[in-house]
């Protein structure tokens, strides 16, 4: 049995999703939307805590988005990137707890990503000497991730559009890849959402 480890996830939904012409994270997903969806596998997950960064849009999303049993936070400064929203949030975890395992980073426009994979992700964590534990893509790993204890302090320091990915960057040394087998697709644009939609028919 992988030993239970006190996991943070963080769902990112600060952004205004300049590309998309239309609130991302309400656009519908299966009976839900984009941000209930991630919301709902969060819950259904192994993390002992959730909490969502708002920042563009937040009013709208809080009036039709259910939040029961997770927290959500609005970043002021939301419009720096989503570095700023990440250490916003991690910040805001760490004042409640200090003492997190880790901490899980996910978008909420990665629709096809589910509990199961965040489980993955967590038992890989939790197994692993690994202090990051991140999502393969064609040529790069991403979120979602676990950033160890050692990485909070970075967490922290983000203040790029980058996000954590300039964590990833540094220290791969310490990063072990999982595959999302296809299901690490960000959506940016109407056309990406129709289709992947589409497909899913």
């Amino acid at each position: 049995m992988p030993k239970k480890l006190n996991i943070a996830l963080l769902i990112m939904a600060a952004g205004t999703s300049s590309r998309m012409k239309a609130i991302k994270q309400l656009l519908p997903w299966g009976d839900s939307t984009f941000i209930g969806n991630a919301i709902k596998n969060a819950k259904n997950s192994k993390a002992t805590k959730i909490l969502t960064v708002l920042g563009a849009y937040d009013q709208e999303i809080k009036k039709v988005t259910d939040f029961l049993g997770t927290e959500s936070i609005l970043n002021p400064n939301w419009e720096l990137g989503l570095g700023n929203s990440i250490a916003y949030g991690t910040k805001h975890l760490l004042e409640q707890d200090a003492d997190y395992d880790g901490i899980l980073v996910m978008l909420a426009d990665q629709p096809l990503l589910d509990m199961q994979y965040l489980n993955r992700l967590i038992d890989n964590f939790s197994n692993s000497k690994h202090s990051i534990v991140a999502t393969k893509y064609d040529y790069r790993v991403g979120v979602p991730a676990i950033f160890g204890k050692v990485h909070f302090k970075a967490l922290l320091e983000l203040n790029s559009d980058y996000g954590a990915r300039e964590i990833i960057k540094t220290q791969q040394n310490d990063v072990m890849g999982i595959s999302a087998d296809g299901k690490e697709l960000d959506i940016d644009t109407l056309e990406e959402y129709e289709r992947v939609k589409k497909s899913l028919l």
